[in-house]
């Protein structure tokens, strides 16, 4: 049976040898901004991938009866990350304003899954198909950043973003020649700066 319990108040999160490290979008962005180049990671199978989303998908559905919401629950690998997707009415509130309760959904998700695998998940939690009409509201955000930049030669600030939405925006920037994106700051008030090349 999948373990769906939420970690009791008097369990330790700061040991650091049962503690995932934290992994976000950004991740591949920031390491290859650290680092250079970038190194080639091992990716895990597609069976442990699809694995680690089905008990992530328990993990859901016992959060919705808990707290009494419909919806359907599908689980898939999509992009090398396992995925699950909540769909249904009334789940507005587990999204909360600006996505941050899905974020913290997605960690407590995030956690079930290490605990039963013992291995950090970059799983990606959607509900009601937040993250992909906000995908394309940040392509939007992206492009006009791009534009200011490119007509007037200066560096552009956006407003602090969640990891999710700064990888939204890097992947659109990253693919415009003539213009690169950084991440600066400190969470929450993370940001995005999008500079012309010299």
């Amino acid at each position: 049976m999948t373990d769906t319990s939420i970690p009791r108040a008097d369990e330790s999160l700061d040991d650091e040898a049962t503690t995932p490290v934290a992994v976000d979008e950004e991740t591949d962005v920031d390491a290859e901004e650290a680092n250079g180049a970038g190194r080639e990671k091992k990716s895990p199978a597609d069976s442990d991938l699809f694995r680690q989303s089905e008990i992530a998908a328990d993990y859901v559905e016992g959060l919705l009866d808990i707290l009494d919401y419909d919806g359907d629950i599908d689980e898939l690998v999509s992009a090398g990350r396992p995925v699950v997707e909540v769909v249904g009415g009334r789940l507005q509130s587990l999204v909360g304003q600006r996505g941050a309760t899905l974020e913290a959904l997605q960690e407590l998700t995030r956690l079930a899954v290490f605990r039963q695998t013992g291995t950090p998940s970059r799983l990606l939690l959607d509900v009601g198909g937040y993250r992909a009409t906000r995908r394309k509201e940040l392509a939007a955000v992206a492009r006009n950043a791009v534009e200011k930049v490119k007509e007037y030669g200066e560096s552009v600030r956006l407003d602090p973003m969640s990891a999710f939405e700064r990888k939204c925006v890097h992947d659109v920037v990253n693919a415009i020649a003539g213009v690169e994106s950084e991440s600066e700051g400190v969470e929450p008030n993370r940001r995005i700066v999008v500079r012309p090349v010299d």
